[in-house]
């Protein structure tokens, strides 16, 4: 075999030189390795360190408050003056029933109060309150006692009959009764012009008359049926020309201004550091991006399968705890820009460390 030439590097000798540079790669691979899991250790940790302090859940829908109109009166519908989704204000006419019938209610009443007034002078008026029949009676006794004073001293002398003498003490005996009859009407009389501790001054009658009007009065003013608070008309379907309204049926609802909150509702576990006035962060689903600031308005008295329909009985052998979940309500600190319909989706978070994120 021939000596190899001292200037030319054979391959094996390049390995030989090359073969240093091995642990170094190694270490580098290693510190690779182990990189991603540190990472991961220490994201996770500064995770888990901003989750301490705040409790969240998804179980959270936005309420407001919806008031039911239903009509004070009974009668047919004659105008209607709103549509489904229409914003009203206070005070706005939404429909008018048939004011027809109490029309004629208050003409009744008005002949009710005539009536009334012209017993009231009748009797104001009468013979009985007048005292003619206790001053006739009083005239009728004087005489039948003089007629009496003749005939007894007729009767002592022997010149009339016992008869006639008896009849004349009878002339004074009844002249006495019609004066107790006449005295009787006319305590009668007064009594019924007297108006009594309720109504000081007004004859009773026309009292009773007045108040019949003013209810009619009130049941033509509620034939207008009017918005008792600003807000969105929904479910307005029933409101049709024609149509017959029964006294205390809803026909429609108004969805209030400005009554938007949320009801969260929280795992139990979640309830041991919350309480009323910590400060709260809403997200709408509907609206990506939207973030509102608010605080716990109030804490439930009760869970939601407490008041339930039909609450759950575990005395039972088969019986599973379940955690159950508690409404709390979370009022908002800021007007939304974008509309928060009744039943949205949202994500409630609060800061059970009281620090405003």
């Amino acid at each position: 075999m021939a000596d190899r030439d001292p200037g030319v590097i054979t391959a094996d000798e390049t390995v030989e030189q090359q073969a240093p540079a091995k642990p170094k790669r190694n270490w580098l691979r290693l510190a690779l390795m182990l990189s991603l899991p540190i990472a991961l250790i220490i994201g996770g940790g500064i995770y888990w360190r901003s989750l301490q302090g705040q409790v969240s859940t998804d179980n959270a829908y936005v309420h407001v408050d919806k008031v039911s109109v239903s009509s004070e009166v009974g009668g047919k519908i004659v105008a209607v003056s709103v549509r489904e989704n229409q914003h009203v204000q206070k005070g706005d006419l939404l429909f008018q029933i048939d004011p027809e019938t109490f029309h004629l209610q208050v003409a009744q009443a008005d002949a009710a109060i005539a009536t009334a007034q012209a017993s009231e002078v009748a009797l104001a008026n009468s013979s009985a309150l007048s005292g003619a029949d206790i001053s006739a009676a009083q005239e009728q006794i004087g005489f039948a006692q003089s007629n009496l004073s003749r005939q007894e001293a007729l009767w002592k002398r022997g010149f009339t009959t016992k008869a006639s003498y008896e009849a004349a003490q009878h002339s004074v005996s009844m002249a006495q009764e019609q004066l107790r009859l006449a005295q009787s009407k006319s305590r009668e009389a007064a009594a019924k012009l007297s108006s009594g501790s309720q109504i000081p001054g007004v004859y009773p009658q026309v009292a009773a008359a007045r108040a019949q009007r003013s209810v009619a009065e009130l049941s033509l003013r509620r034939s207008e049926v009017r918005a008792p608070v600003s807000g969105i008309v929904s479910q307005a379907s029933r409101l049709q020309l024609g149509q017959d309204m029964i006294t205390g049926v809803p026909a429609l609802t108004l969805v209030a201004d400005g009554s938007s909150y949320i009801e969260a509702n929280f795992k139990e576990t979640d309830l041991d550091a919350m309480r009323v006035g910590q400060p709260a962060e809403v997200r709408i689903d509907a609206y990506s991006g939207l973030t509102l600031k608010g605080h716990v308005s109030s804490i439930g008295a009760g869970t939601g399968s407490e008041f339930s329909v039909l609450p759950a009985q575990n005395a039972t052998g088969n019986w599973v705890k379940v955690t159950q979940r508690v409404p709390v309500r979370i009022a908002l600190d800021e007007p939304s820009p974008r509309p928060l319909i009744a039943g949205l989706s949202t994500k409630v978070k609060v800061f059970t460390d009281g620090r405003k994120r």
